[in-house]
């Protein structure tokens, strides 16, 4: 059995006028199509789970987004203009400009067809990512390192990303002099 969470009350009770329908109808197509849907709010939105998470909605000022977790093996996600858009219906100003309900629902049916069977998601960050190979320390932070070793052992202790910052922030300094300040405060 689903079950409905107060909080996602709350939040259409406060979206913009507009949004209260919309929001309202999806809720209702997603706990018909799903009768054991549980709500829950994530990242500060309502989101719908079902053996994992299935998809979720927001609000915003001028439009509403709606979008499956799984969404790129379940609906395009282009919009009708051919942008990239939040969620896989695009920005919703009015009920209108979802599909039918029953697409919508045949949209959530494969959603938890997918959670059933454990499908995963797909990475969308995958090729973007970069590794730890990638971290290119310039020479001026490596011979300074060098010369340091509390400041090497710490720089060392570093989780890739966080010393991908250090490298480009030294790196994308245009000038000299302002290279040799930003070794000096990374070393420091």
């Amino acid at each position: 059995m689903g079950t409905r969470d107060p909080r996602i009350d709350a939040y259409i009770a406060k979206a913009a006028d507009f949004a209260k329908p919309i929001l309202i109808h999806l809720r209702e197509v997603v706990h018909s199509a799903c009768p054991d849907v549980e709500e829950t709010m994530k990242w500060s939105n309502p989101h719908f789970m079902y053996k994992g998470m299935l998809g979720g909605m927001a609000a915003f000022k001028e439009h509403c987004a709606f979008g499956f977790w799984k969404g790129s093996l379940i609906v395009d996600s282009m919009t009708a203009e051919g942008e990239t858009a939040a969620g896989q219906f695009g920005r919703i100003t009015k009920v209108s400009d979802l599909p039918a309900r029953t697409v919508i629902a045949g949209y959530v049916k494969e959603a938890m067809r997918l959670n059933d069977e454990g499908v995963k998601t797909p990475s969308r960050m995958k090729s973007k990512r970069k590794t730890t190979k990638d971290v290119v320390v310039p020479d001026a932070l490596a011979a300074a390192l060098k010369k340091n070793r509390k400041a090497r052992e710490t720089f060392d202790a570093f989780s890739p990303s966080h010393k991908r910052e250090y490298a480009e922030w030294i790196a994308e300094a245009k000038g000299e002099d302002t290279r040799k300040r930003r070794v000096e405060t990374a070393v420091e």
